[in-house]
């Protein structure tokens, strides 16, 4: 995890990253039904509030057939299980302080079971806050509100449900280029002006004019109905629904843009589960239909006087997924088995473009060359998995399987297409044909480790081989006006191989100590030729990708006390495909402390924890944006998170 604050309230400014692959390129599902929203593609993490989730599991190779993925997850995948209502009445109350005037208080109340039928509720609420680290603004308010019904029907069937609502409002942290990253303690405290100044150049960097709203509801139910005990069927309808508002300073036309995202998504995962001995199957059916308006607006920072749309489409139909799978697998004896198949098709719908009339923005005029034509995306993803338990303290496995992911990033190529209009249309370029050469970029990945319990250690080395096609990369297009633009396409091909080692050493009682280092090679295959340019990179590491990357740490038991010390290290990147825009490694030193109140009375658990996040302020770059939309595709870097404290109260009642 890498992020632009400690609090997780900077939304798509922190960093989600699975064997050096952006989480933005993975899947995040509840209960196998996959949240994900457009510009930025991916899943929208910052959603939900995790004392409502009692497990979470982690899919970074091959990812089963049954797992929902959305719209692709070639980055791997989250899938987070909630904690539904439980059969007794509850309280549970977390009171958080911290550094920046954070604050934050969490609710849940618990009716426990209300009818002789078992009917169960859940509600939460949280209110979270906090001033930026540098530069004026915050980040936050956020408000979160779930809510959650189990009713038992026949057996061990029920109806669930689960509601999540979130709004977070949220000052952005500005990015640094790559000279000013390259001298990062000089540029460390960089961020946006606190006031205006009358200069355009100066002032799309005011903090009012680069922040975001972004409101987001979601709703499913999970039906699970069973015929006898080896057969049953499983219905998933879900709806999610997003608006949001970003404005930021676009340094290309000197304009404030105002990027509006409407998203509306539903559909149904429908699932029929039959065990036949020692064997199970599954075969399910995923629909999803997709209505996404990505709407820019220009203003001018001096008035904000409204001076045209940057972006405006109308889409001709909403976007189409349909998604059959099955999967298949048993136990025998030592032998754990799995194979599953899914296809994915989704339907990208015809839109038609539009700009603003001259001299009257707000009047649209259709233009053809901003048209594009209605491309289906498709794919067979397969897996494999077996493990076989030579004792009870050996057991090898191997596994392999098939990701992807839709394409993406269309806003930075539409808002480039749209900045160099009369250039593009003298080349004879339109917009249907840059959006003709995207595909979807797959990963086909090859594991074989061994899990080991040996004695008070449990030590799991793996390896891993992968080739990925069709990456989305920065092409030079000399065609385009006098000295040509870079925009991104899917034409990159790589191969990559690697390890990685989980490990708990139990030291002694009440002492442990954790390691989980991971070495990724993945390297381009070829140069890159796009429209007669040749960009030189080989062999080169992808871009943003580290090769070493690693946690370690203690963890000490004392009675009712615990204590854990951890360092976290990312290793050297690169912003660019030629490497010339190097980003060094880091290491970050965490301490987290609790302690638990025993023999209280009045409680089922009271918890008071102290939490130090890069404990030795260490100054470092965590994300990196290739192909930022605001600065005409160039790549820009976002600063670390520095020292924080966080001290927090939590009650079970």
């Amino acid at each position: 995890m890498e992020s632009a604050d400690s609090f997780g309230l900077s939304p798509e400014q922190n960093v989600i990253r699975m064997r050096g692959v952006r989480g933005f390129l993975g899947a995040m599902s509840v209960e196998g039904v996959s949240n994900w929203g457009g510009n930025p593609m991916g899943p929208r993490e910052y959603l939900y509030d995790t004392n409502n989730f009692e497990s979470v599991t982690i899919y970074k190779g091959a990812i089963p057939a049954d797992i929902g993925t959305g719209v692709g997850a070639r980055g791997g995948a989250i899938e987070l299980r909630p904690k539904w209502p439980k059969d007794e009445p509850g309280l549970e109350f977390e009171q958080g302080v911290g550094s920046n005037s954070y604050s934050r208080s969490f609710l849940r109340l618990d009716s426990g079971r209300l009818t002789d039928a078992g009917t169960a509720l859940s509600g939460s609420f949280s209110y979270t806050e906090a001033d930026k680290w540098k530069g004026p603004g915050q980040v936050g308010p956020r408000t979160n509100v779930n809510l959650m019904l189990r009713q038992p029907t026949l057996g061990d069937d029920d109806i669930k449900v689960f509601f999540n609502s979130n709004h977070i409002e949220s000052d952005l942290y500005r990015a640094l280029t790559h000279n000013e990253a390259d001298s990062l303690s000089d540029y460390h405290g960089k961020d946006f002006n606190e006031s205006l100044t009358g200069n355009n150049a100066q002032d799309i960097y005011y903090y009012k004019y680069n922040r975001g709203i972004y409101n987001n509801n979601d709703v499913m139910a999970i039906v699970s109905a069973s015929v006898d005990e080896t057969w049953g069927f499983k219905f998933k309808p879900f709806y999610s629904k997003e608006d949001s508002t970003i404005y930021q300073g676009n340094s290309s036309n000197k304009r404030m843009q105002q990027r509006s995202r409407y998203i509306e998504r539903f559909g149904m995962t429908s699932e029929m589960k039959k065990r036949f001995g020692d064997v199970t199957t599954v075969l399910g059916y995923q629909y999803e239909t997709t209505d996404m308006r990505i709407i820019t607006k220009n203003y001018n920072p001096a008035d904000e006087r409204f001076l045209g749309y940057g972006i405006y489409t109308r889409s001709l139909d909403r976007g189409h997924l349909h998604s059959p799978f099955a999967k298949i697998g048993g136990d025998h004896g030592r032998l754990k088995w799995q194979a599953g198949l899914k296809y994915f098709h989704y339907i990208d719908p015809a839109t038609h473009g539009y700009t603003s009339a001259p001299g009257a923005p707000n009047t649209l005029v259709r233009q053809q060359d901003l048209d594009r034509e209605t491309k289906v995306y498709d794919a067979l993803l397969p897996t494999l998995a077996l493990s076989y338990a030579v004792t009870d303290e050996v057991e090898p496995f191997l596994s392999y399987g098939r990701s992807q992911i839709r394409p993406y990033s269309y806003v930075p190529l539409i808002n480039l297409y749209s900045s160099k209009r009369p250039q593009f249309l003298a080349a004879g370029v339109t917009l249907d044909d840059l959006f003709n050469t995207r595909d979807m970029e797959t990963t086909d990945t090859v594991e074989m480790g061994v899990r080991l319990s040996l004695g008070p250690a449990e030590i799991t080395p793996s390896v891993f081989y992968s080739k990925s096609d069709n990456l989305l990369v920065t092409v030079h297009d000399p065609r385009i006006g006098l000295t040509g633009v870079d925009y991104q396409q899917n034409v990159g091909e790589a191969t990559g191989y690697g390890a990685e080692i989980e490990a708990n050493v139990h030291l002694g009682e009440g002492f442990t100590w954790f390691l989980s280092p991971s070495y990724t090679m993945l390297t381009y295959d070829d140069d890159l030729t796009f429209a007669g340019n040749t960009l030189d990179c080989k062999g080169n590491q992808v871009v943003d990708t580290p090769r070493w990357m690693a946690k370690t740490g203690f963890i000490f038991r004392h009675g009712a006390f615990e204590v854990s010390p951890m360092l976290r290290l990312l290793g050297d990147r690169y912003g660019d495909l030629e490497h010339k825009e190097k980003i060094g490694g880091h290491a970050v030193v965490d301490l987290s402390a609790s302690y638990r109140f025993e023999d209280v009375s009045w409680a089922k658990s009271v918890r008071l924890s102290l939490d130090f996040y890069n404990l030795l302020d260490a100054k470092y770059i965590s994300g990196i944006t290739a192909g930022d939309d605001t600065r005409s595709g160039a790549t820009s870097y976002v600063v670390g998170a520095p020292f924080t404290a966080l001290l927090r109260l939590g009650v079970e009642l």
